[in-house]
């Protein structure tokens, strides 16, 4: 039941009841029961017509006048779940209620309340229902404003963390973004300390379960909706309320309490908005680096036919057909567009680095599209007339974006320069397959990206880098932040994670670790794990358990060892 409704205890705090001077008989532990409504009875079948979370108000007048009749409609009563009865007395029960029924609700949890003094239920019924109905209105008056914050920002294009930043502001609630591998990619803690809402994060998340796309977990006390567009979840966002603490802390017996419409309504705009804004790139570039990007794009994500960008591309002086076309990456090694001065120092960085490829490309007299694909890498698909002539093209312009780069300043660490590779000047230039068809030329771009996204990891000193110097490791590294990835290892290895979520100090995961890293040796396992053989292979036999899956099977071992790598990946910024 909603927050936006008045609780037991603020309705009895209002005049037209304290006119009656209650007293609470039984049942005060659940005085912070929500009132969804009031409602007058004088017969004993009332529940019949009830639906839950209504204040019962009667003078007792048509009561049982035997006990039995007394608990039955005391039980009633709770079992359709009233949020408490309010018994005026000198009409049936002069002195106070019977002692059967204050018995009776106390053992149901029911609250009891007696009004000593007369008093108009009319009075009662308009204060409570003018309460509710003001609420509710304060309620469509936060949602309005909710609809037009995220509107604004989606229509500002704000990042992430402003998008988070907004929503614990609206909801003074902490807020958290994750992806789904449960690594957290954004939050925001509302004044409350940020280092004990992320400890542990990933055993207390798996802990969040709620039942729908957008529904509120009672056992944590959090808010969580799906985030994603077009078919394609990449992550959660979970709100915690009440931001004093989860719902274990509550009174135990009373019945849960939902959050507000309005913060449902809030935390699913900010997943919109967040979706949206990872669809949108925002451009500041001239029209010609914009029709690069635009085909770059084109056959990155298959957005229009290639015959078209064929087209298009001889028009703007680059031909392609008939050509060996090969994709190419240039990345600034450190990910940090916005940096500590802020985004548009990133943007500039970016521009610098475009330049300065396009300038690469002229002095190594090279045909490209070329531009800027992401925050922090520029593309290119080298046209070469001859596949022969690869492997020159590519030094010849790795040796001129280096020298343009040094020229320019910016070449302290300078392209394929791992030594330095936390520099903010370093970048990495990395290749993908040569094709010979437009066509195929998505493969080679691809290809490229992810080469230059493993080869982050690699400090070895090459000027370019290409497709074999990436072992699975790499290759996983580069896929991290692939939500299919994700949802394999979650696939593979989720249940085990839920356990040890559960169970910290077994750390069952580290035991299967150990079995798979040492080529499924039980004996070097046990010993590379610290345990003794009997309590490893028992460990073995809990983790075949859980997962559903014969250890001994290579093929099952190597998808398990895959996802472990992959879980590394993906727990490694």
């Amino acid at each position: 039941m909603s927050a936006v409704f008045p609780t037991v205890r603020e309705v009895l705090a209002l005049d037209p009841v304290r006119h009656g001077t209650p007293r609470v008989v039984a049942g005060d532990a659940g005085l912070d029961r929500p009132v969804r409504w009031v409602h007058v009875a004088e017969v004993p079948d009332i529940a019949t017509l009830l639906g839950g979370g209504e204040l019962v108000l009667t003078t007792g007048i048509g009561l049982p006048a035997d006990d039995a009749g007394l608990r039955a409609f005391i039980g009633d009563l709770a079992d359709v779940g009233v949020s408490g009865l309010v018994v005026e007395l000198g009409r049936r029960y002069v002195s106070g209620v019977p002692r059967v029924m204050i018995a009776a609700a106390e053992r149901r949890g029911l609250p009891l309340v007696e009004l000593r003094r007369g008093t108009p239920f009319v009075r009662i019924t308009e204060a409570v229902h003018a309460l509710i109905v003001d609420a509710q209105l304060t309620e469509l008056r936060a949602a309005e404003e909710i609809h037009q914050r995220f509107t604004d920002l989606s229509v500002e294009g704000a990042d992430a963390s402003e998008v988070i930043r907004q929503a614990a502001e609206l909801s003074g609630c902490p807020v958290v973004l994750e992806n789904l591998s449960r690594q957290v990619l954004g939050y925001d803690p509302a004044g409350e300390s940020a280092e004990l809402l992320l400890d542990g994060w990933e055993q207390h998340s798996r802990r969040i379960r709620p039942a729908g796309r957008t529904a509120y977990d009672p056992d944590s006390g959090w808010l969580v909706t799906v985030v994603g567009a077009r078919g394609q979840d990449w992550g959660r966002l979970l709100l915690r309320w009440p931001a004093s603490g989860d719902a274990s802390s509550a009174r135990a017996g009373e019945p849960t309490v939902d959050p507000p419409t309005r913060l449902t309504i809030l935390i699913e705009r900010a997943a919109s908005t967040l979706a949206l804004g990872r669809l949108i790139r925002r451009d500041a570039e001239g029209l010609e680096r914009q029709l690069h990007r635009t085909l770059l794009t084109a056959l990155l994500d298959h957005s229009r036919p290639v015959d078209e960008v064929a087209l298009r591309a001889k028009a703007l002086g680059v031909a392609l057909d008939r050509r060996h076309l090969v994709g190419v990456m240039v990345r600034q090694r450190a990910d940090d567009p916005g940096g500590e001065a802020g985004p548009e120092a990133g943007q500039a960085r970016l521009r610098d680095l475009s330049e300065a490829v396009g300038q690469a490309l002229r002095e190594a007299k090279l045909t490209a599209l070329t531009s800027a694909v992401d925050d922090n890498s520029v593309g290119a698909l080298l046209a070469l007339t001859d596949p022969a002539a690869e492997d020159r093209a590519l030094s010849a312009f790795a040796s001129a974006l280096r020298r343009v780069r040094l020229d320019a300043g910016t070449g302290r660490a300078a392209a394929g320069d791992g030594s330095r590779g936390g520099v903010p000047g370093a970048v990495i230039v990395a290749a993908g397959s040569g094709v010979s068809s437009l066509r195929e030329a998505r493969r080679s771009l691809v290809e490229a990206r992810q080469v230059a996204e493993a080869a982050r990891r690699d400090r070895r000193d090459l000027p370019i880098f290409r497709l074999p110097h990436v072992g699975l490791a790499g290759l996983l590294h580069l896929l991290r932040d692939e939500p299919r990835l994700q949802t394999f290892v979650e696939r593979e290895l989720g249940p085990l994670l839920q356990y040890d979520a559960q169970h910290p100090r077994e750390r069952l995961l580290d035991t299967l670790r150990a079995y798979l890293e040492q080529g499924r040796n039980k004996s070097a396992g046990a010993a590379a794990a610290h345990l003794s053989r009997p309590a490893f292979y028992e460990r073995l036999a809990r983790i075949a358990r859980i997962l559903d899956v014969d250890l001994d099977s290579v093929e099952a071992s190597l998808s398990l060892h895959v996802a472990l790598l992959a879980l590394e990946a993906v727990r490694t910024p």
